[in-house]
C-alpha cells in the first residue's frame, strides 16, 4: 500500500464513552494582551466595540457560538503572585502591582474576580475555573477567596461580595486548581519536592472541602510522565475518611492536571507531535490506576480524572512569553491543533477537561486589533469540533501507511503511539440526534490520499467541512483570510479523496442504534 490509498471504516452503532464537552474549555491569563486588549479593552477609542463594562463585543460574539464550557483564570504562571483581593472592590482603590511572571509589566487589577465572573456567566454562558496561589499565597487567603465566591450566609467575605456586586447571588465557582506548575524552575516560589507539595495540597484540600464540599479540586501534575506526577498522585489519592467528630470527607482530589505544548518548524514533525499528548494521557491514567491500587481505594469510590488544562501549539522561542506570546499560526499549526483535538476525543474516557491556552491574543486562534478580530488558521478546526463533535465516541478503524521520519519530541517515534503515526489521523463520534462525525487530518504535505470509507451507506449525502490552504506555511495574519472552512456535499459512491495537508470533517445521518 502506498501513502496515496487507505481505508476508514466507522462503526456508528459501536458507541463507547460519552464525550465530555469540557474538553473544549478555554484559558484566560493576565499575560500579554489576553485580558487587557483582548477580552477587556477600556483604552479602545471605539466605544461601539465595548460593553458598558469595557468587554470586547466582537470577542464575545465570536467566541459565544462555540459554547465553550469552562474558562480557567487568572493563570498560569501569573497565579503564583496573584492576590485576589487586589482585584475586587472599587476600581479607584485597586493597587497596581508588577506582573513578575511575565516581564514585570504593571498589572492594574482593573479586571478581577467579579469582572471575570460577569464575562463567564453573563456573556459566555461558561463555568469559571479559578487557580489558587500556592506560590506566594496562603491557605487562609485561598479559603477567603472561596468564601467570597461561594458562601451564602452572613460571613465576612460573603457580605463583602454582596457589597462589591450589589446582589445576593453567589458566584458558585465549582473548579479550583491547587497551584499551577509549582514544580517548574520558571515558577515564583517553586516547590522542588513533590512530597512537600503533596502534603501542602492535602492540607489545603481538607480545609477547602470542609468549607465547601461541592467544589472540584485539581491537583498540580507535570506533563503526566514524570516522577513528580506519580509521587503527588500516590500521596493524595486516598480513601474517604470520617473524623472523630463524625465529619466524613470524600475523595479530596477530583482531577489531576497535566500540561503540554508542541511545535516544530518541520511540517510532519509539527503535525504528529500532539500524539505525545496521547501517550501522556495513557501514562497518567496508568499512574492513577497504580495509586488507587497502592492506596486500596475501595470499589465505587470516585477516581480522579485528567484535566489537560493547558495545551496548544507554542514555540516559546518564536513567541516569547514575556513579550506577549502572540503566535502567528500556519496551516501546519492548524492541522496540529486538529490532531490535539482528535487525541482528546479518542481519549475522552480519561480526560474530564482540557483548556486551550489561551483564548484571546496569547498563543490563541483569535486575535484582536483596534477595530476587529482576526481568526487564525487554528480557529477553524477548533470551531468545527466545538460545533459538531459531541455525544459518544464511536469505533473507527483506519488502514493507512505510517509516517516513518523523525519526531518531536524525539522519543515519540519509539513510543507505542509513535509506531502508529498514520498519515490519516482520525476520530469519530455520534450525537444524540443521530449525526455521525468523522474527523480526518491528512498530515502528508504533498500527497492526496484516496480512501475507501466504510460504515456509511452508498447514496448517503454527507456534509463536508474542509480546512486547507495553498501550502502548509500559509497564515491569516497578513490582512487576508487565506485559510477558512470550505463547505460542500459528497454523495457516497466509492472513495473519498482527502487532499494533502488538510483537515476534513464528514458529517452524516445514521439510523437509530439497534
Amino acid at each position: 500500500m502506498s501513502p496515496q490509498t487507505a481505508s476508514i471504516h466507522v462503526f456508528p452503532s459501536h458507541r463507547q464513552n460519552e464525550i465530555n464537552r469540557h474538553i473544549y474549555s478555554g484559558f484566560t491569563e493576565h499575560m500579554g494582551r489576553c485580558i487587557e486588549g483582548g477580552i477587556y479593552d477600556p483604552n479602545n477609542p471605539n466605544k461601539d466595540l465595548l460593553t458598558p463594562k469595557s468587554l470586547r463585543k466582537d470577542v464575545i460574539s465570536t467566541l459565544k457560538p462555540l459554547d465553550i464550557p469552562i474558562f480557567r483564570y487568572p493563570g498560569g504562571n501569573f497565579t503564583a503572585t496573584y492576590h485576589w483581593q487586589d482585584g475586587v472592590g472599587p476600581h479607584s482603590q485597586r493597587p497596581t502591582r508588577l506582573n513578575l511572571a511575565w516581564g514585570g509589566q504593571p498589572e492594574t487589577n482593573q479586571f478581577g474576580t467579579n469582572e471575570f465572573m460577569g464575562w463567564c456567566r453573563d456573556h459566555m454562558n461558561a463555568e469559571p475555573y479559578l487557580c489558587l496561589n500556592m506560590g506566594t499565597g496562603t491557605l487562609d487567603e485561598a479559603l477567603s477567596w472561596i468564601e467570597y465566591c461561594n458562601a451564602t450566609g452572613n460571613s465576612y467575605y460573603a457580605k463583602l461580595r454582596r457589597e462589591h456586586t450589589g446582589h445576593d447571588r453567589p458566584h458558585n465557582v465549582k473548579y479550583w486548581g491547587l497551584g499551577n506548575e509549582v514544580w517548574g524552575p520558571w515558577q515564583i516560589a517553586q516547590t522542588k519536592d513533590p512530597k512537600s507539595y503533596a502534603e501542602t495540597a492535602l492540607q489545603w484540600a481538607k480545609a477547602i472541602k470542609l468549607l465547601d464540599p461541592s467544589v472540584k479540586l485539581i491537583l498540580c501534575g507535570s506533563d503526566g510522565m514524570q516522577p513528580w506526577d506519580y509521587e503527588v498522585i500516590e500521596a493524595t489519592i486516598l480513601p474517604a475518611t470520617t473524623s472523630d467528630l463524625g465529619v466524613t470527607q470524600g475523595p479530596l482530589i477530583d482531577y489531576v492536571s497535566i500540561h503540554g505544548y508542541t511545535a516544530s518548524s518541520n511540517h510532519h514533525k509539527n503535525v504528529f507531535a500532539p500524539l505525545s499528548a496521547e501517550h501522556a494521557i495513557l501514562t497518567t491514567t496508568a499512574l492513577i490506576d497504580l495509586a488507587c491500587a497502592s492506596n486500596a481505594i475501595p470499589p465505587g469510590q470516585p477516581r480522579p480524572t485528567i484535566a489537560f488544562d493547558e495545551w496548544n501549539v507554542w514555540d516559546p522561542k518564536r513567541a516569547v512569553g514575556s513579550q506577549g506570546a502572540e503566535e502567528k499560526y500556519t496551516l501546519s499549526d492548524a492541522l496540529a491543533v486538529a490532531v490535539w483535538l482528535n487525541v482528546f476525543v479518542r481519549q475522552s474516557d480519561k480526560v474530564g477537561m482540557a483548556c486551550l491556552a489561551q483564548s484571546v491574543n496569547v498563543i490563541s486562534p483569535l486575535m484582536t486589533t483596534e477595530t476587529g478580530v482576526i481568526r487564525q488558521t487554528s480557529w477553524f478546526v477548533y470551531e468545527l469540533f466545538c460545533r459538531f463533535v459531541r455525544g459518544h465516541k464511536v469505533d473507527v478503524v483506519v488502514n493507512c501507511e505510517c509516517y516513518q521520519g523523525d519526531t518531536s519530541p524525539a522519543w515519540l517515534r519509539d513510543s507505542v503511539k509513535g509506531r502508529e503515526m498514520r498519515w490519516l489521523d482520525v476520530c469519530a463520534s455520534v450525537d444524540g440526534e443521530g449525526w455521525c462525525v468523522v474527523c480526518v487530518v491528512n498530515a502528508h504535505e504533498g500527497e492526496d490520499i484516496v480512501t475507501a470509507v466504510g460504515g456509511v451507506d452508498g447514496g448517503t449525502e454527507v456534509e463536508v467541512y474542509e480546512v486547507n490552504g495553498e501550502s502548509v506555511d500559509v497564515t491569516n495574519m497578513d490582512g487576508e483570510e487565506k485559510v477558512g472552512i470550505c463547505e460542500k456535499r459528497w454523495v457516497v459512491q466509492g472513495e473519498y479523496v482527502f487532499p494533502a495537508h488538510s483537515f476534513t470533517m464528514l458529517r452524516f445521518r445514521v439510523s437509530e442504534r439497534k
